[in-house]
């Protein structure tokens, strides 16, 4: 006989599997007769009303503050990668502009300040 080692995740999914397996169908309707499941009386109807969506929930607990705080350090981070990545294509497109007139000649962009010899 060869030995097959199962894996970590077979485990768990046969574990799994057994579990749901067993809530699927109770043990104790299983074992009932027939008879037993006649005389068994039927439960009333619940008189108080279910908790709504509108009822006060509980209080944060402490893992769910670091879970907020985390996110919005990323939210912030992500936001000034943004605001820098916006910034630095400004600056790009302002750079070209200015390098653009310049070869045009249209403003003072890389022009000498030497006062330019008149032709005598």
């Amino acid at each position: 006989m060869s030995e097959k080692l199962i894996s970590r995740r077979g485990a768990f999914s046969l574990l799994g599997l057994g579990v749901a397996l067993g809530f699927a169908v109770p043990p104790t309707v299983l074992m009932t007769s027939d008879a037993d499941a006649q005389a068994q009386p039927i439960a009333p109807a619940p008189t108080a009303p279910a908790p709504t969506a509108a009822a006060p929930t509980a209080p944060a607990t402490s893992g769910m503050n670091r879970r907020q705080a985390r996110r919005a350090g990323r939210h912030e981070r992500r936001e000034a990668r943004r605001n820098a990545r916006h910034e630095r294509r400004e600056a790009r497109r302002n750079a070209r502009e200015m390098r653009r007139e310049a070869r045009h000649g249209n403003s003072l962009y890389m022009k000498s300040n030497k006062p330019v010899k008149q032709p005598q």
